[in-house]
């Protein structure tokens, strides 16, 4: 088969009958399609062509690029051209996997960073003004502190939260999140957060309805259309300005804060992992480290001669 042909059955593969997020799909894509062009620049068309030597080459070429490539972006494109010869392999196309032996770059090991619950606060309260409080809101306030509440109650993604449509509340303190892969899971949504929402569905979200197309999502713009992850962005950035956080803020720093303040609370790990909709216990477990200053001082308390 025709290498061109592969990557475009590939691709419809993962995006259909696997049904990935569309930036996961655009993200193989992108590596695929810079593969490909790798390959017909080496007059290598067909599929049956590649071997061990082709990909390792490919792979060398790609790390030893001016500058350099970061390694998370290596990792992903090593991954991406792996999915592909598998897929074909599995499919009867090809009758070996070239890319057996590739071996991606070990990536650093990053703690997530959280916010205190001072900052959240704060973050809060830059949003929009609190629920049944005397300070007017217009409806941009009301949704854009719901907005927040929830993605910090929650601990969903942004492109879980845009997606999210009003009946997947309808089920009141919990929420129906649709996740990568299009896999559902529960989440408990607190009562602060739920106030903010009824507020801006009460309140905000009736206006701004009129000005679209009768959208059924729950974050919608000021024309009516269904928020984006771009704005969403926007909105915690404009927060995070107005609340004075030096800190890089962003829609994942708020998951990151939910995962590390639940299990600061005492939350079991498989738990939040539920929460969070990871598939391994694995990935939720870089959110179990524990500060330097923590650990001073518990050692300082409970050490018989630690003064």
């Amino acid at each position: 088969m025709r290498v061109d042909r592969a990557v475009d059955v590939y691709l419809r593969h993962v995006a259909i009958e696997r049904g990935l997020a569309d930036h996961t799909v655009a993200a193989y894509r992108h590596d695929l399609g810079g593969y490909l062009e790798w390959l017909t620049a080496h007059d290598i068309d067909d599929a049956a062509q590649i071997t061990p030597a082709v990909v390792a080459a490919f792979a060398a070429e790609r790390a030893s690029a001016v500058p350099p490539p970061a390694a998370s972006s290596l990792a992903r494109l090593q991954s991406s051209v792996r999915g592909l010869h598998r897929f074909l392999v599995r499919e009867g196309i090809s009758d070996a996997d070239p890319s057996g032996k590739l071996r991606p770059p070990k990536l650093p090991q990053r703690l997530p960073k959280a916010l205190t619950i001072d900052q959240v606060e704060r973050l809060l309260d830059a949003a929009g003004p609190a629920p049944g409080g005397d300070t007017p809101a217009s409806a941009a306030q009301l949704r854009d502190r719901a907005l927040v509440e929830l993605l910090y109650a929650t601990g969903a993604r942004v492109s879980e939260v845009v997606q999210l449509d009003v009946d997947d509340l309808a089920h009141g303190d919990v929420l129906r999140v649709r996740g990568k892969g299009s896999k559902e899971r529960i989440v408990p949504v607190g009562s602060f957060a739920r106030a903010a929402v009824d507020a801006y569905l009460a309140r905000a979200r009736p206006d701004l309805v009129t000005r679209g197309r009768g959208s059924p999502r729950l974050f919608l713009g000021v024309r009516g259309a269904p928020l984006s992850r771009q704005s969403a962005w926007a909105v915690l950035q404009r927060a995070a300005e107005a609340a004075d956080l030096t800190a890089h803020v962003s829609p994942h720093t708020l998951r990151h804060s939910f995962a590390t303040h639940l299990l600061q609370g005492g939350a079991d790990v498989r738990v939040v992992q539920e929460l969070l909709g990871h598939s391994s216990v694995a990935t939720t477990q870089i959110y179990t480290h524990v500060s330097v200053d923590a650990l001073r001082d518990v050692y300082a308390s409970v050490h018989p001669r630690a003064r």
